[in-house]
């Protein structure tokens, strides 16, 4: 059973277009996934350079 019921009688046209929208889509899906599970590890890194460049500053 084909997710789109009108599948067999869309114009190869249509199928292309439906096809490169759902790639994006699950592109889009992924990258927000990774950047979920990075963004704590990138706060961190750069509170981490901060002080280390104030720390240094001062010295």
């Amino acid at each position: 059973m084909a997710l789109i019921p009108r599948w067999r009688y869309m114009t190869p046209e249509a199928k292309s277009m439906v096809q490169q929208t759902a790639l994006s889509v699950g592109l889009i899906v992924v990258a927000l996934l990774l950047l979920r599970a990075l963004l704590p590890w990138i706060v961190l890194g750069l509170i981490a350079w901060w002080l280390w460049k104030m720390l240094m500053r001062t010295t």
